[in-house]
């Protein structure tokens, strides 16, 4: 048997980090990555999806190699010098695999550091976000315009979902500056309506948490650390 090299998971394996994640910004991972992929994250927080990315890439590896290792000593193939060779390959390959997930875990936490500093820094008096102004934002998010009647002259904004945002509530959240109009577009072609950074961090301060301290990653030796348990 010659070991495969890791296939592209179905199911997105689960972080060492990913509880302290969801703690330190108020959302599940799925929502996580989607906020990321629709455009509504920050800078900040853009990166630290990104990273949080990357470590779970890491960890989908040292599963790989450690499901294979498991396999290689079930008692399946004959014990013979073959059997001890390819064992040992996936052991270091399990080592460089943890030590590359470790790495990128620092990699997440450098980048949640600013990001739990300012949270705490947040004035807890602060107003969120109603309920419709955080729907109008989601929507805003995915793309929208602004388009005026040719008819009536009225004007209102719709979005790429097919919501419609009225012309008074736009101007309101424009008002507050938590959205941006890009008035080079004629209104009556639409007029693009975005978020700003601050509509941004308002949405997604909405569920936001208090944070925890943040867990110990292992550092870099020279034996495997440990990885998931398996379940046999």
């Amino acid at each position: 048997m010659t070991p495969q090299s890791a296939p592209t998971p179905t199911r997105r394996a689960i972080s060492p980090l990913d509880h302290h994640l969801q703690a330190a910004t108020g959302h599940d991972i799925d929502t996580l990555w989607a906020y990321r992929d629709r455009g509504v994250l920050d800078r900040q927080h853009a990166l630290l999806v990104d990273r949080h990315r990357d470590l779970v890439e890491a960890q989908t590896s040292v599963v790989f190699y450690l499901r294979l290792l498991n396999r290689l000593t079930s008692g399946e193939f004959d014990v013979d010098g073959a059997l001890f060779t390819r064992i040992e390959r996936t052991v270091d390959q399990l080592e460089e695999a943890a030590a590359g997930r470790d790495a990128a875990a620092r990699e997440v936490l450098a980048a949640m550091e600013p990001i739990e500093a300012a949270a705490a820094s947040t004035a807890p008096d602060a107003q969120p976000l109603s309920t419709d102004d955080q729907a109008a934002l989601l929507a805003i998010a995915g793309g929208a315009k602004l388009y005026e009647h040719l008819l009536t002259g009225r004007m209102s904004v719709t979005a790429a979902s097919g919501t419609r945002i009225s012309h008074p509530k736009l101007r309101r959240l424009e008002d507050a500056g938590l959205v941006a109009l890009d008035t080079s577009h004629p209104v009556h072609a639409g007029q693009p309506v975005s978020l700003t950074d601050a509509g941004r961090a308002a949405l997604f301060a909405v569920r936001r948490t208090p944070t925890t301290p943040a867990p110990k990653v292992p550092a870099p030796s020279g034996t495997s650390p440990s990885a998931p348990a398996q379940r046999r």
